[in-house]
């Protein structure tokens, strides 16, 4: 841990942490380590949530890690899911009519459907263009179609963009100025890939209306991260840790640094919590 002594630092209530990039190991799996520290911290009465860009169906094979309450926030603040049963407690997703208004902006600036292909995530599952490419498996069964709007549920948690423009550095900015003021394009750190939640849906947003519904203050919140979706978190907590291999962004939004996630810099975070609230609050058990 860097640029403040621990004996600045009060115990928090609440450690919400991103996963890819961040609590994850580069392979994508949770260290025993971070395993452990997890533990630690429940045991020590620190709730810890995962706030994530991932989807439900990307969750099931961490729900032993999330201690007590189970929950996680996922798909960049679009759904609250109990982990351990699967089931959303919360969706905020967008309707079919703004998906669509979404899509036709998208294609009109991008070069049309030859160019532009799209995909959704929903708490219902995946759905695709026929055109769209992904990168993970798709599931048996997903819904496809020419048009996304052909396959549109009744709620969209988020909007993926694949185009045929070269991916760059400045692809997220680009697209969000395309999408204006429509919804919010996030930056996952995933190559190529835009991502688009309904208006005024963040990782803050959703984190802060969970923390109120807990009687959870922000300065009593640490949060940690690595890419620029998660900014707003760090912003919204009253403590923010950057992973050492955090995008630039990041490394100077953060309060605090630690660790990168190869190293195991959210285990330290999570035993310094432990270790305050240890002092503070005594075992929960």
């Amino acid at each position: 841990m860097t640029d403040a002594p621990a004996r600045a630092l009060s115990a928090p209530r609440l450690v919400a942490t991103d996963l890819d990039g961040t609590l994850l190991r580069p392979d994508g799996t949770v260290s025993p380590r971070t395993a452990a520290a997890l533990l630690r911290a429940a045991d020590a009465g620190v709730e810890v949530v995962f706030v994530t860009a991932r989807p439900p169906r990307w969750l099931q094979d961490l729900a032993s890690h999330v201690a007590g309450h189970g929950v996680a926030i996922c798909l960049n603040g679009a759904a609250v899911l109990d982990v351990g049963t699967g089931r959303v407690l919360a969706e905020r997703g967008m309707s079919s009519a703004l998906v669509g208004r979404i899509a036709d902006r998208i294609r009109t600036a991008w070069g049309g459907p030859d160019e532009v292909h799209l995909a959704t995530e929903s708490a219902g599952g995946f759905a695709h263009e026929t055109r769209f490419r992904s990168l993970h498996p798709v599931p048996s069964g997903s819904p496809s179609a020419d048009r996304i709007e052909d396959v549109l549920g009744t709620s969209t948690c988020k909007l993926l963009v694949r185009t045929a423009r070269t991916p760059g550095q400045g692809y997220a900015d680009a697209l969000a100025a395309v999408v204006g003021d429509l919804a919010i394009v996030a930056d996952s750190g995933a190559h190529g890939l835009g991502e688009i939640s309904g208006p005024g849906i963040t990782k803050a947003t959703t984190l802060a209306d969970w923390a109120a519904s807990r009687g959870i203050d922000p300065a009593d919140v640490w949060a940690v991260g690595d890419a620029p979706n998660d900014l707003s978190m760090l912003g919204w907590a009253g403590t923010s840790f950057a992973v050492a291999n955090a995008h630039p962004d990041v490394a100077a939004a953060a309060t605090r640094r630690c660790a990168s996630n190869a190293d195991d810099g959210v285990a330290d975070v999570l035993d310094l919590a432990g270790a305050l609230a240890e002092d503070v609050l005594g075992s929960s058990r």
